[in-house]
């Protein structure tokens, strides 16, 4: 696990001896640092998302962002860093320093699959969970001119010709990809995944006819592009059917009974050994935020929690994936 600024700052002086001489500087009083916090925040305030402008995690974002800005008093500033299936703006967050002014949207996926599966210099302990923002589960859908029109089809088409059909997900290591690794792993039935860069690039590319079918968070765009004959919702992820999709079956009554962890929780993150109160106040503040009616109204009251779930509550969520996810990823 990548060693913190303050920890590689005591090691090396412990490593010369000089760890009193050094502690002055890198090892922060407690008092200093719990007037810090009492003083926070202090300047404007960083929101990374490691998705591209104008899809739903960024309108979620912004929603957040402008309550967390009334409350907190200083300005938020939505900073887009797609890539790495997360890992950019991850990075970016880990290297800031811990005193709340960046924060980053991340989910169960960027924090958990993405480390297991790739060496991005950092695991889900180098990060502080503040609480969650919303849930979104996958839908795979296909384009109106599609010649698949249920699920059966279309698992039928993959099984008969294996690896021939592209389906876009939201990264090469996110749990939607990883579900479809495991269909082919655990049911024989191989499609191409095709990683893209949140909902937006995934949206255009069915569109165009340059995948086959994506298996894309179910948000608000999703299912308009749904209503409006666009998308031809084939199953979806949930354990359950969706009440906004009552005609869609869900992966599991479709032949599939494991592949129901496709689904995203978005969260909100700090750097590692952020202040505990800050982590505090800004839970707080995403409690308020999630009852806003500004927010509810953006981000649609179906994708919010039904209670809500703060920094223990999503520590759990992130534990629990790993624990489901390093068997099959090798650890």
């Amino acid at each position: 696990m990548p060693l913190s600024r303050t920890a590689r700052a005591l090691a090396a002086c412990t490593a010369l001896g000089l760890l009193t001489a050094c502690g002055g500087e890198e090892a922060a009083d407690p008092a200093d640092s719990a007037d810090a916090a009492a003083e926070y925040p202090t300047e404007e305030i960083r929101l990374l998302v490691p998705y591209g402008a104008g899809g739903p995690t960024d309108l979620a974002a912004r929603a957040y962002g402008a309550s967390l800005e009334e409350q907190l008093g200083q300005t938020v500033v939505v900073e887009n860093l797609p890539g790495g299936s997360g890992a950019l703006a991850t990075q970016e967050l880990i290297g800031a320093d811990p005193d709340g002014h960046t924060l980053s949207l991340a989910t169960a996926g960027t924090l958990v699959v993405t480390p297991l599966a790739n060496e991005v210099g950092y695991t889900k302990d180098d990060v502080t969970p503040i609480g969650v923002m919303t849930e979104v589960p996958s839908v795979l859908a296909v384009g109106a001119d599609s010649p698949y029109a249920t699920a059966e089809e279309f698992f039928a088409a993959a099984q008969g010709q294996p690896g021939t059909l592209n389906v876009g997900t939201p990264g090469a290591s996110t749990p939607q990809a990883i579900e479809l690794q495991r269909l082919a792993d655990e049911y024989d039935v191989e499609v191409t995944a095709v990683p893209f860069n949140g909902n937006a690039e995934m949206t255009t590319a069915l569109l165009g006819g340059n995948v086959d079918a994506v298996l894309i968070n179910a948000s608000s765009d999703v299912t308009a592009n749904i209503d409006a004959g666009q998308f031809r919702p084939l199953a979806v992820s949930s354990a359950e059917p969706l009440p906004w999709l009552p005609d869609t079956p869900t992966l599991a009554d479709s032949g599939f009974p494991e592949l129901t962890l496709s689904g995203s929780t978005f969260g909100l993150i700090g750097p590692g050994e952020l202040p505990e109160e800050i982590v505090t106040e800004l839970e707080d503040a995403l409690r308020t935020a999630s009852e806003d009616p500004a927010v509810v109204e953006q981000i649609g009251e179906d994708y919010l929690p039904g209670e809500f779930q703060g920094a223990e509550e999503f520590q759990q969520l992130l534990d629990r994936t790993q624990e489901v996810y390093e068997p099959i990823l090798g650890g």
